[in-house]
């Protein structure tokens, strides 16, 4: 196999694992090659996800918080204001097992409330 012959990488891989040549060095073309016929293979789809489909998860949607003695949570009714520390218009955190993943703004869907990501949240990014 010589060095400015398009790379077979089936071939490439049955030359190396018999011991036949294998070049120490690839041309550019080749090395693109491998480097996209890797690609296509890794690629993933919505459908390689499938076995985890049906894991249950808790996902919370966290508005704000407060500190509340009990006598005064007692004393709430229909129609009572909690004041919390977050301002009107400020990002809600979403919570995915008790874990900070985003960060969003409530909506309204058909009479519903719900919310959209805006931000997602990454390892480390959580301050």
């Amino acid at each position: 196999m010589s060095q400015d012959s398009d790379l077979d990488l089936p071939e490439f891989a049955s030359e190396a694992s018999s011991g036949g040549d294998v070049p120490a060095t690839l041309a550019d073309g080749d090395a693109a090659q491998i480097v996209q016929t890797l690609a296509d293979e890794d690629e993933k789809t919505a459908t390689d996800l499938s076995p985890v489909f049906d894991v249950p998860v808790n996902v919370s949607a966290v508005l704000g918080k407060t500190h509340i003695e009990l006598n005064s949570l007692l004393k709430l009714k229909a129609g009572s204001v909690v004041e919390l520390e977050r301002k009107v218009g400020e990002a809600i955190d979403i919570y995915v097992n008790d874990r900070l993943v985003a960060r969003g703004e409530i909506v309204v869907v058909d009479d519903r409330l719900g919310v959209t990501m805006t931000e997602i949240i990454k390892d480390g990014d959580a301050a």
